[in-house]
């Protein structure tokens, strides 16, 4: 499966933004898919991830109760909504599935986008 994240940009403290990821290539509702981000000069992290019907989500401490992950199968799309953003959350965002039982290293990536978040 192919991944196309989008929705990055340049943001202040506070603000909303929305990151969507598109997938092609092979059925979509078969994957679990997942957030993760890098922050310059630190490794990948998990941001949040949500199962391949959507029915469970998981997110990371950091951003729990500020982010919301979502999908909607019929466009192939998932999205990551992202409300009260802090400067911590600057970093490149990256969408990621995989299938059921197998790690996330196992599965396919995008390309990342590139978000910013100034005071």
């Amino acid at each position: 499966v192919q991944l196309v994240e989008s929705g990055g940009g340049l943001v202040q403290a506070g603000d909303s933004l929305r990151l969507s990821c598109v997938a092609s290539g092979r059925t979509f509702s078969i994957y679990n898919m997942g957030w993760f981000r890098q922050a310059p000069g630190k490794e990948r992290e998990f941001v949040a991830s949500i199962t391949w019907r959507g029915r469970r989500t998981y997110y990371a401490d950091s951003v729990k109760d500020r982010f919301s992950i979502s999908r909607d199968n019929a466009k192939n799309t998932m999205y990551l909504q992202m409300n009260s953003l802090k400067l911590e959350d600057t970093a490149v965002y990256y969408c990621a599935a995989v299938m059921d039982g197998r790690s996330w290293n196992q599965g396919s990536w995008g390309q990342g986008t590139l978000v910013t978040v100034s005071s």
